[in-house]
């Protein structure tokens, strides 16, 4: 490829670690890099107006001919802190969901979770991340970001996702993942995505103290983020959890299909 590879990337603080060393690290003339909502980094893959993109996992059900980078991921083994059900009432009471249109595999989560683990069915609508908003039309909000992260609730019911996916489960689960179209999609690659997620963690402290500025987060949740509730890789537990997730989201009509992933080799 004669240009630099287009990647559309997110500014949550979930990913910076795999994004902050593509700008900055050894082979940041290899990427360009735009920053987009979630949602729309899978679209722009879909459209080809991106060469790769971290996108949302179930994404990988939906858009054809993509591969992935291998041991990379935004994962979490629970608690997450930032994909939240926030509800006016116990999750067994629950009867409608206000999902975040930001997100798309957390409202896939949100519905399993829902589902299978409570064994409820409420009804579920799209809504802009507005929480108040949303509990005005619904009993419960799913809420991610950094929205949820710098939030208190009080008087409400807080159900971290990524918590009580591992209580049905027994395994973490995987947010996101780097996938990159095939055409574009180089064994070359690989080690570059690599490296620029090492080259982020080796700088861990700098990243804290910019993203402190940025979210207005403290220094102490920021790391504890980072280093305790988000794991960067995509080992055999994860690419299990992955797997299951499909697999119900297939159940659920969710999605069409269950494929594996196919890394890029």
């Amino acid at each position: 490829m004669n240009r630099p590879l287009r990647v559309a990337a997110v500014s949550y603080l979930n990913s910076v670690p795999l994004v902050w060393g593509l700008v900055h690290g050894p082979h940041r003339d290899l990427f360009q890099v735009d920053f987009i909502l979630p949602s729309e980094c899978a679209d722009a893959l879909r459209e080809g107006k991106a060469d790769a993109g971290i996108i949302p996992s179930i994404e990988y059900q939906r858009i054809p001919n993509l591969k992935i980078v291998p041991n990379l991921s935004v994962s979490s083994s629970g608690p997450v802190r930032s994909v939240l059900l926030i509800s006016r009432f116990p999750v067994e009471e629950v009867r409608s969901v206000a999902l975040d249109t930001s997100s798309r595999t957390s409202a896939c989560l949100v519905q399993i979770l829902l589902r299978r683990h409570y064994k409820i069915s409420p009804s579920f609508t799209p809504h802009a991340p507005d929480l108040q908003g949303m509990l005005q039309k619904c009993d419960a909000a799913l809420m991610i970001g950094d929205p949820a992260l710098s939030s208190d609730f009080p008087g409400l019911h807080v159900y971290d996702l990524a918590e009580e996916w591992r209580a049905m489960t027994g395994l973490p689960f995987v947010f996101a993942i780097w996938a990159i179209r095939a055409d574009a999609a180089t064994p070359d690659l690989v080690q570059p995505f690599q490296e620029a997620a090492a080259f982020s963690m080796s700088h861990l402290d700098e990243i804290v103290r910019e993203e402190c500025v940025r979210t207005k987060l403290p220094e102490w949740l920021v790391r504890a983020y980072l280093t305790q509730n988000i794991d960067f890789t995509l080992g055999d537990r994860n690419l299990a959890g992955l797997m299951i997730f499909y697999t119900l989201a297939l159940e659920l009509g969710l999605t069409e299909q269950a494929k594996p992933p196919e890394f890029i080799l």
